[in-house]
């Protein structure tokens, strides 16, 4: 199975353990197998290969998410290929900027086609990377790769069955109530009467799932935007027009018919309805008393959080600030975090993660952690410098070409305009503070360094 998952959104919704670079999906609120917390991408893509071992998975996705993704499936770069890794077969496929799921599907599209090497023949399926769903969900996914393959329709979709009427989705009315049924048409975001209305006619909400054969997609490419070569889509693609894929396609294609899905499926967007799906009432330092009801916390910060004596409440606590919020009232976010600063004060990146600690009028004190096995950018900043002092595990440094071992104690001091990196033998961590009248996160010229760099001094 030829899969695309659709990775977007800000994040302001679930702030604040959201944020511009760490949208929902990245949030890692439930438990795998093992215990462990996973995210909505994790558990995603651990669902999908149970069910398709072989899949052949691509992420659409802005550059801003490639750290996250990368951080939470391993393995993966822009091109799509990494050797030694479980991810090895995943593709990326970059958005240089956003305009809407139209333009986004077919990137994707010419990506496969021209860096992955899919053939036209071959059908592929578009979804969302976020919803709340079970393995059925996939099971579904697979039988409608299934049916495109077989099928003289051009275009397939999936609907759900909808459990109330929903004023947050669009309809699909099909034809007749069978497994698969044409398309009788689309309906937009109603209000909850005429969502009623349309449930009564058995109309589906519309998940967002498509099925096509790569040639289809490529044609539409042409036809809509002149082209489906890839590095043209790429270069001219702050140009093309903000177009739903819906709107572009699908409310204009006759060949198309719809699979009716009755599993379990849930938008997780707000934390009214993320919660709902919490296995727990508390995530990290956290305790609810006795007297409290329908209360739920997460909290990311090294310090308790108590709740007592409240009702319907969600607290979420990170770097990025502290929600206590009525559950109902938690939907209603958006402009009050848009009216903030916007500054991240906490991101997922390919090799770690980082946290800041204190922001002064000419200081930025930041947690800096290192995965094993991972490194840095050999990098330079123009306007400020940096004392790295390094609290646990070890790793090596490499200083204007000078290359060290660094453990717990030792620090290290990076002028401005000095090439730095750092790898890490086991997980690493630093404290960095950051020293200048203009620090800026784009502050940041990369170079090449020859791989291996550090091997010779590796403890």
């Amino acid at each position: 199975m030829n899969i695309v998952l659709l990775s977007g959104g800000s994040g302001k919704r679930l702030w604040p353990l959201s944020n511009d670079i760490r949208s929902k999906q990245f949030i890692k609120i439930f438990r795998d197998a093992d215990g462990e917390y996973v995210s909505m991408v994790q558990r995603m893509y651990s669902m999908l290969l149970s069910v398709d071992p072989d899949a052949d998975i691509t992420i659409a996705t802005s550059k801003s998410q490639v750290s996250s993704i990368n951080n939470q499936i391993g393995g993966i770069r822009p091109d799509g290929f990494e050797s030694g890794s479980k991810a090895k077969e995943i593709g990326i496929s970059v958005e240089p900027c956003r305009r809407d799921t139209f333009p986004a599907i077919a990137l994707a599209a010419s990506y496969l086609y021209h860096v992955r090497g899919v053939r036209e023949s071959e059908p592929v399926i578009v979804c969302p990377i976020d919803p709340y769903v079970e393995k059925d969900y996939f099971e579904s996914l697979r039988l409608l790769s299934d049916h495109v393959a077989g099928t003289d329709v051009n275009l397939s979709l999936m609907g759900i069955e909808p459990t109330y009427p929903s004023e947050k989705y669009g309809y699909v009315i099909p034809e007749d109530k069978s497994l698969f049924a044409g398309v009788s048409s689309f309906k937009e975001k109603p209000d909850k009467e005429m969502a009623q209305k349309y449930i009564d006619q058995g109309a589906l909400w519309n998940a967002g799932v498509f099925g096509f054969r790569l040639k289809y997609m490529l044609e539409k490419a042409e036809e809509i935007l002149g082209t489906s070569d890839y590095k043209t889509l790429f270069d001219t693609y702050d140009t093309l027009t903000k177009i739903s894929f819906d709107y572009a396609v699908g409310e204009k294609e006759p060949s198309i018919d719809v699979l009716r899905f009755a599993g379990e499926w849930k938008d997780l967007g707000t934390w009214n309805t993320l919660t709902e799906a919490m296995d727990e009432a508390a995530i990290g330092q956290a305790v609810i008393s006795e007297s409290c009801q329908n209360v739920h916390i997460l909290n990311e910060l090294d310090m308790p959080v108590l709740a007592m004596g409240c009702e319907n409440l969600v607290i979420a606590a990170s770097p990025e600030g502290i929600l206590v919020s009525d559950k109902e009232q938690s939907s209603y976010i958006k402009p009050y975090v848009d009216a903030m600063d916007g500054q991240v004060k906490y991101a997922e990146k390919s090799w770690g993660e980082f946290r800041v600690i204190d922001v002064e009028e000419n200081s930025l004190t930041i947690r800096v952690t290192l995965n094993a096995g991972h490194e840095m950018n050999y990098h330079a900043h123009e306007h400020r410098r940096e004392i790295w002092t390094v609290t646990d595990g070890t790793g090596a440094v490499c200083v204007d070409g000078d290359v060290r071992n660094v453990a717990p104690g030792d620090v290290i001091e990076i002028p401005a305009g000095v090439k730095h990196t750092v790898h890490a033998f086991d997980t690493l961590r630093i404290m960095e503070v950051q020293l200048g009248t203009d620090i800026r996160t784009y502050d940041k010229i990369k170079y090449e360094i020859n791989r291996g760099w550090y091997t010779e001094t590796q403890p």
